[in-house]
C-alpha cells in the first residue's frame, strides 16, 4: 500500500492555473498534490554573447525554493550570495527540457527565461517545474504572436516530467516526499508528447534494479506523462 493510498499508476491531483502571475508574458500556478510552483515567462528582445547575430533565440530557465516551501525553513540563496550544486542542476534540467521543443531559429533572437520558484514542496519539484515552465513558455509565445512579433510558433511540441519509483519491489507513478524518501529506487522522465525521451535521471537507493523493473517505471512514465500532456492542453484552452 503506498503511504497515500494511491493505486501504482495513479497521479496526485494536478491542477495547472494559467495566467497566475499577471505582469508576465505568460504564466501557470502548477499544483501536484502538496507541490506548488509558480512558472513565469519573461521575453527580452536580446539573446546572450554567444548567440549574437546566429539568428537564433534563447530559452533557459531559474529554480527556487521559498524558504519554507518545507518542514524548515531554508536559507535563501540569495543571502548566501550563491546557489546550492543542486539548484543550478535542476534549472539547468529545465532549460534543456523547454529548448528540446523549441525551434530556436523560428523563435528569432529573444531570450524567453521561466522563472521556476517552488511555494510548497512535497517532493517531484523539478518534475512539476517543467511541466508547468512548457505552459507559461506556450502562453508567452501565444501573447508574441498576437503582438505580430512572431509569424509562426517556435514550438514544436509539448513536453513534460513525472517522477517514478520502485516501492516494495513494485513500480509507482509520481512519488510524494513520504514515499520519495523511502523508495527502493526513484529515477525523474522527462518526455515529449511525441513519445520522445529528453532526459532520465535514475537512482539505485537501496540495491541496484533490473532492466525489467526499469522498463516497467518508463512504462508508467509514458501513462502519467499523456495525463499531464492532456492537462498542458486544457490550461492552454482556458487560459490563451
Amino acid at each position: 500500500m503506498r503511504p497515500s493510498g494511491r493505486a501504482a499508476d495513479a497521479l496526485r491531483d494536478v491542477s495547472l492555473t494559467p495566467g497566475f502571475a499577471r505582469h508576465a508574458e505568460g504564466s501557470c500556478l502548477i499544483r501536484m498534490g502538496g507541490t506548488e510552483v509558480l512558472c513565469a515567462a519573461s521575453v527580452e528582445g536580446r539573446v546572450p554573447p554567444f548567440l549574437r547575430n546566429s539568428g537564433q533565440g534563447w530559452v533557459t530557465a531559474e529554480y527556487g525554493m521559498l524558504p519554507r516551501a518545507t518542514h524548515t525553513r531554508g536559507e535563501r540563496e540569495a543571502a548566501r550570495g550563491k546557489q546550492s550544486g543542486r539548484t543550478q542542476e535542476i534549472q539547468r534540467l529545465i532549460g534543456r527540457s523547454l529548448r528540446a521543443v523549441v525551434d530556436r531559429a523560428a523563435l528569432g533572437e529573444m531570450t524567453i527565461t521561466l522563472d521556476c520558484d517552488v511555494l510548497n514542496a512535497d517532493g517531484g519539484t523539478r518534475c512539476a517545474a517543467i511541466t508547468g515552465a512548457w505552459v507559461a513558455l506556450a502562453l508567452a509565445v501565444a501573447h508574441l504572436r498576437r503582438m505580430n512579433v512572431l509569424k509562426t510558433s517556435p514550438l514544436t511540441g509539448q513536453v513534460a516530467a513525472v517522477s517514478c519509483g520502485l516501492a516494495g519491489g513494485e513500480a509507482v507513478l509520481d512519488l510524494d516526499y513520504a514515499e520519495d524518501s523511502a523508495a527502493d529506487a526513484d529515477a525523474n522522465f522527462v518526455l515529449t508528447d511525441a513519445g520522445l525521451l529528453v532526459e532520465v535521471q535514475g537512482t539505485a537507493e537501496r540495491a541496484p534494479f533490473t532492466p525489467a523493473q526499469f522498463d516497467a517505471m518508463m512504462a508508467l512514465a509514458r501513462t502519467g506523462t499523456a495525463r499531464l500532456f492532456a492537462l498542458q492542453r486544457a490550461a492552454l484552452e482556458g487560459g490563451a
